[in-house]
This record gives structure tokens, C-alpha cells and sequence, in this order.
């Protein structure tokens, strides 16, 4: 089902027209720049997050220190965004990159803390600052080599592993979500946006990992939310897609087939290709079952 549901959000997304599909990229930016910031402590609200990035106006009351929390991490997402257009892998040298973008104005932005940290509300204590250097050399190289069992997995892993480290004095949580993210985009998986609600559950989960260096929870939660998403990206923007498609008279045979695929069938739908539901299936086979 996950297959089919990916393979539907990758036609749909690839036929989306310009203006669409940054309506939907502008959405969730906005949306995950409100809820990682809150999962922090950032008290701005989601209207007030709207408005500082997408109306550039500063609500009354706003302190510099919230401010910046939100436009940090709105650059760092777009870097994020505009290194998986480049199909640039994750690395130590990006890892720092999307930390200074978090942190643009504390001037410890890619910088490995120098000195001890505690997570609040944790028993899991991260490593003695001497020892980041290292342990962040061998994450990246884990990172590469491990085997996973799927690009969930893999994404779980590499935020739980990171905040497990906690490289940096500051920024850490906001960098390990865009690090998730940065994982599931560069394997064609959408990004998820873990809710301010839904702390307890992501805390507690990413608990079991450091105590016990069990991802299974952690990617658990990972999959809940790639398939929520899914979900609200197909409800949004699945008719809308085959009356864009369905309307072309004439249609190669691949477009011909996607079209096929997101119509399940529907006659009304399949009625309005040139070629055939028997040419179709002729002519091409789904690459995902």
C-alpha cells in the first residue's frame, strides 16, 4: 500500500503546474516552520509564522530571538530544498551548513559545542564534548555504510542518532527534523512534519533509542507520518490531477499509463485517453505494485 501510495504522490507531483505545486512547497514550509519551532519553545503561532515569511510582516510582541528561529530555519529549508534539487548527499560539511542557517544570528552556527549539555526532560546524557568530533566522523560514515531496511529506517536513524550525539550547543532537535527530511527527499519520499502535538510520542521514542539503540519506535512514527502525509497530498490533489491529465487528447504511452494508473478504473476518466485500456496495458506495466 505504501508502494502504491508513493508511486501516486511521485505522477502527481511530477505533473502539478508551477503555480500548484509551490502553493503546496509554500504550505508546508510554513507548517513545519511553526511546529519544529514550537516543538522548541517558540511561541509564535502558525497565522504568525505565515505572516514573517510569507507576507514579511513582524507581529507585534515578537522577540528577536523567536524571529530568528523562524527565518533560520525557513533558509534552512530552502537549502535543504535546493541540495536535494542538486541530488547533493548529506554530509558533515552539509550537516554544519543546515545548522548555521538554523542558528543565523548566535554565532555558534556549524560549530561543535565546547562544552557540556543536557536534554531537558531526558535521562539519555549526551557524550562528553571532547569526544563530537569523532563520534560525528563516525556517524557520517555509519551513515553511509550501514545497512537499513528501508529509506524510513534510514531517516529515523540518522535524526535519533544525531540528537543522540547533540554536536551542537544549540539547534540540535531543529537540525536532526531537517536532516530526516533531507534523508526521505533524496530517496523521492515526501517530507513529514512531525506536530507540536504529537510531542510526547516523538520524545519517547526517540528516548528508546538512546537508552536502548532500538529505532524500531522512532521509525514507527517516521512511517505513521509519511503516511499521513501521503494521505492529505493525494485527498488534496489527486482530481485535480486527472482533470489536468485526462483532458490531453492525445497522449504518449507512458503519460498515457500514468494517467491509467491514477484513474483506478474510473470510465469516465479512462474514456477521454486516445489510446485504449487495452493499448495501455500493452504498452507499459507499472513499475509498483
Amino acid at each position: 500500500m505504501l508502494k502504491q501510495k508513493l508511486e501516486l504522490y511521485r505522477q502527481i507531483l511530477e505533473g502539478l503546474d508551477e503555480f500548484t505545486r509551490k502553493n503546496w512547497e509554500d504550505t508546508f514550509t510554513i507548517e513545519f516552520t511553526h511546529d519544529t519551532t514550537a516543538i522548541e519553545g517558540n511561541t509564535l503561532t502558525l497565522i504568525d509564522t505565515k505572516m514573517i515569511l510569507e507576507d514579511g510582516i513582524v507581529p507585534r510582541e515578537t522577540t528577536l530571538l523567536e524571529l530568528d528561529q523562524i527565518r533560520g530555519h525557513a533558509d534552512a529549508w530552502q537549502y535543504v530544498k535546493e541540495n536535494i534539487k542538486n541530488h547533493i548527499p548529506l554530509s558533515e560539511n552539509v550537516i554544519k551548513d543546515i545548522h548555521e542557517r538554523v542558528l543565523p544570528a548566535r554565532g555558534v552556527g556549524g560549530i561543535y559545542r565546547t562544552v557540556p549539555v543536557y536534554i531537558r526532560g531526558a535521562q539519555h546524557v549526551p557524550p562528553n564534548y571532547k569526544k563530537v568530533r569523532e563520534l560525528m566522523k563516525y556517524f557520517v560514515q555509519d551513515m553511509n555504510i550501514k545497512e537499513f531496511s528501508s529509506v524510513p529506517e534510514l531517516a529515523a536513524w540518522t535524526h535519533a542518532e544525531f540528537v543522540k550525539i547533540h554536536p551542537f550547543q544549540d539547534g540540535n532537535g531543529r537540525t536532526a527534523r531537517l536532516l530526516l527530511n533531507y534523508q526521505l527527499m533524496l530517496n523521492d519520499y515526501p517530507p513529514i512534519n512531525i506536530k507540536k502535538d504529537n510531542v510526547r510520542e516523538y520524545f519517547d521514542t526517540l528516548e528508546t533509542y538512546a537508552l536502548r539503540n532500538d529505532i524500531g519506535p522512532f521509525t514507527n512514527l517516521v512511517q505513521e507520518n509519511i503516511t499521513k502525509g501521503l494521505d492529505k497530498f493525494i485527498s488534496m490533489y489527486e482530481d485535480y490531477y486527472k482533470e489536468q491529465f485526462c483532458s490531453q487528447l492525445i497522449s504518449p504511452p507512458e503519460m498515457a499509463k500514468a494517467i491509467y494508473d491514477s484513474c483506478h478504473g474510473d470510465a469516465a476518466c479512462l474514456s477521454k485517453l486516445k489510446y485504449t485500456t487495452k493499448e495501455v496495458e500493452r504498452n507499459s506495466k507499472p513499475k509498483i505494485r
